[in-house]
This record gives C-alpha cells, structure tokens and sequence, in this order.
C-alpha cells in the first residue's frame, strides 16, 4: 500500500505535526486526517521501493510488447490483477518489470489502472495515460490498448527507419574524420621529416597539408577539450527553451534533412490527433497532450495558439490553418473531416501517406548518401595521399639542385 509524508495541523491546539501514514490513495490519506481532527497543510507520496521507479525510463519495444499483450488479455477477459501479475512475471526488463509492479500493486490497492500509469511519467507519457482514462470512462478498454499499441508501433517502426538511414553515413563519416586526423598526426609529420632533409622548396599543396599537420599536432591536446565544451554548450542551449525554438526553427528549414523533419513531425501529430479523437478526449485536452508530443517547439507553440482560436468555437481546420507550419494538404483533409464528421479517418490517411513519403525519402537519400560518401572518402584520403607524394614526382630536380 503507498505511504505519504504530511504536515498537518491539529485542529484544537494548533500544533503542527510531520509523520507519514499508509493509505490506498491520496484522498484516503487526507479523510483519515480529518478524521484524526488534523487539517492538511501539504501531503505527498512517499518515495519508497514502490515508488523508485517512477524515475525509470522505458524503451520503446518494451512498451509496444506490454500494451499489445495487455489489449489482448483484456480483451479475452481477463482481470487487470491477474494481467499485470503474468506481464510482471514474463518482463525480460528489469525497469519495465518493476513499473508493471508497482502499476499492479496501486491497482490491486484501489486506485484506477489510468491513476496508476500516471504515477510513472517517464514510462508512461500524457497520451498514454490520458487515452487509457478514456478507454476506462467509455467501458472500451480493450479496444483503446489495442488502438495504443498500434500506434507505438507505428511510431517505433518510423524511429527505427531514421535511425537505420543515418547510421550508415553517420559511421562512415566519423570514420573518415579518425582517418583524417590519423594520417595528418602520423603519417604527414614522418614525409615532412624526409621531406625538410632535402633543403628545397616544396610543392604548395605538400606545405600547406604539412603546415597544417604541425598545426594540429601541437594545439590536439587544447582543440580536443574545446571541440568538447563547444559540443556540450551547444546541447545544453538547446535544451533551454530560446534554444529548443531555435534549433526547431532551423532543422525543418535544411534543404533534405529539413523536409524530413517536417514530414515527421506532421506525421507524429497527425497520428497522435487522430488517435486521441477516436478515443473520445475531448479536443481541448486533446491539443494540449498533441502540442507536448509532437516534437517541434514551433509546432508545439502554433498548435497551442490554435486551441486557444477552438476554445472561442473556431473550427481546428481553419485555427491550423493560420500558421504555415501545417501544410496545405493536412488542412484540406482536416477540413474534410470535419465536414463528414470522419476527423479521426482522415487524420489517419495523411498520417500514412506521410510514412510513406518519409520512407520513400529516406530510402531515396540512403541511395544517394552511400556513392556522396565514397567520393568524399576517396577525395580526402586520396587528396591527402597526392600532396604526400608530389615531391617524389620532382624528386630528379630536387637532386640536380
């Protein structure tokens, strides 16, 4: 049962008292209080075993596997004890085995299967919480998990083709750079000594890749943490909300890269809208879990303004449409929903046409990457290599001289 740290007042004396007690809920805690003759002035859930892992981050797949499996036995009728305890026995994840744990445990206490998931945030984001409570309020919960979890695994199949199309050209051009800095450390320095013992003039691309080797060997030891402070300045600026806007505002406007960060973030918000209206949350709560998850701050800004224009009884086709961030083609189709009444259809449509552009995209740039990094590859060793052996070509001057 959870445990809760108060401080309260007693009611004749006025004395203030700080304990803890153990209750099923919250609420449960402050009417026992008030039955002791006490006025709350502050209560708060005890972080104990149960409560460590609130902090815990899940993975994506894991959270996939639990919402299917769940959906499934809820739906052969199973009860939501006897389903988290068989979850909790088979989890391989030993964070995700201790979240349905304690999940299982605040259920079995009294609180609602939505409160209990809301007690884990890091595991368990507003719109998982928020269409589970809807599930729960509409009697379908079955069907909402199932609906849930096909949207994560919409979502992860789409994180997992990103990161599949970057990690080739990723690898190969931190591979290329270890290569660079090798040959210039090492390898130019040795060619610059040989080179030095002849007393002649040298070639101007040899000098300069050899200038540029001494330079780099003696400030390595200074470049390297500078090279650090500046990467970590740069993630810590971006984490600020100036510098979040910032780096929002500039990734969707880059001439490839940006329009699939775009394409990704509509599509994010789309699915996201469309699943959350099929579920029954009402649309201005709706907006609000939308614009937190759907991973651009200036998306996240316009969608916020938006439902401000909803909640004076604009429509959300012409309230989007205020900001160039949505696209033409998501307003038409918004704008169709609303006429047949079939928002959460539509939504679902350009969500999928909009997977497919980004994969069709990726699929395209990952064809085009793979022959851009070879000739890179080829044109910074190979450049590197000729000016080395330019003097060798003049080596019969060098020697009349």
């Amino acid at each position: 049962m959870p445990s809760f740290t108060y401080v309260a007042r007693e009611a004749s004396s006025g004395r203030e008292f700080r304990s803890s007690l153990e209750a099923s809920s919250e609420q449960a805690a402050i009417a026992t209080l008030l039955n002791r003759n006490m006025l709350v002035v502050s209560i708060q859930e005890k972080v104990g075993k149960q409560g460590k892992t609130s902090g815990g981050k899940v993975a994506l797949a894991d959270l996939v596997i639990f919402t299917r499996q769940l959906a499934t036995m809820i739906d052969a009728g199973l009860a939501m004890v006897q389903s988290l305890q068989a979850l909790a026995e088979q989890a391989s994840n030993k964070i995700m085995r201790d979240v349905i744990k304690d999940v299982c445990a605040r259920v079995e206490a009294g609180d609602s299967f939505s409160a209990a998931l809301q007690k884990h945030p890091k595991a368990f984001n507003r719109l998982y919480v928020r269409m589970v409570d809807a599930g729960e309020k509409s009697g379908l919960l079955a069907d909402i998990l199932a609906r849930l979890a096909t949207y994560l695994e919409n979502t992860a199949r789409l994180r997992k083709k990103v990161k599949s199309a970057m990690m080739y050209p990723t690898a190969v051009t931190i591979i290329a750079i270890g290569i660079t800095i090798f040959l210039l450390i090492k390898v130019v320095p040795v060619f610059g000594e040989i080179y030095s013992g002849f007393g002649a003039k040298l070639p101007g691309p040899t000098q300069f890749l050899i200038s540029v080797s001494n330079t780099l060997k003696a400030y390595f030891l200074y470049a390297l943490p500078i090279l650090i402070g500046v990467v970590y300045g740069w993630l810590t600026f971006i984490k600020t909300k100036q510098g979040r806007e910032f780096w929002d505002r500039t990734r969707i406007q880059l001439p490839i890269f940006g329009v699939i960060a775009h394409k990704i973030c509509l599509a994010r918000f789309t699915r996201t809208l469309a699943s959350l209206v099929r579920s029954g949350v009402p649309i201005l709560e709706v907006m609000g879990i939308v614009a937190s998850t759907c991973g651009n701050a200036v998306m996240e800004k316009a969608i916020k303004t938006a439902s401000t224009d909803i909640e004076r009884g604009e429509g959300i086709s012409n309230a989007l449409a205020k900001h160039p961030i949505f696209p033409p083609m998501v307003i038409r189709m918004l704008t169709a929903g609303e006429q047949t009444g079939k928002i959460d259809s539509m939504l679902e449509r350009v969500a999928n046409f909009l997977d497919e552009e980004i994969e069709t995209t990726l699929s395209g740039l990952t064809s085009l990457i793979e022959p851009l990094l070879i000739v890179f590859l080829g044109v910074v060793v190979g450049g590197i290599v000729i000016c080395m052996f330019l003097p060798i070509f003049k080596m019969s001057e060098i020697i009349n001289r």
